[in-house]
């Protein structure tokens, strides 16, 4: 799974996220929110072909946990785990040079591309 169009409807645990394996890439933000919008191009450019990346959305706002949890304060925040560890976190990004600090790691883990 990479690119993930819709929000989730519910949120997962904080457990769930630390409990998973590999890439995860959290994106807190709302569906209303026009500095999300914008992000969705760069991020859909990122996400392209990485296979091995899971991309949930997480709908953030008054009463969400979650988003608290992770510290959140603007939207988009991007939250990249690996094996339940934060490795990267951008915030706000309007291009894919904003988005650095997740390449990086990426180009870290390798190309994502399933084996055919």
């Amino acid at each position: 799974m990479s690119y993930c169009e819709e929000f989730a409807t519910r949120a997962p645990a904080r457990a769930e996220l630390e409990a998973a394996p590999g890439l995860l890439l959290l994106e807190f933000g709302a569906p209303w929110c026009g500095h999300c919008r914008a992000a969705q191009p760069p991020l859909r450019a990122l996400l392209e072909g990485r296979d091995d990346v899971t991309h949930v959305k997480v709908e953030d706002g008054k009463g969400r946990p979650l988003g608290r949890a992770f510290g959140v304060k603007l939207w988009p925040t991007l939250v990249l785990l690996r094996d339940g560890d934060e490795q990267a976190r951008v915030v706000r990004p309007r291009v894919i040079d904003d988005l650095q600090p997740l390449v990086d790691v990426l180009a870290e883990a390798g190309d994502g591309a399933t084996p055919g």
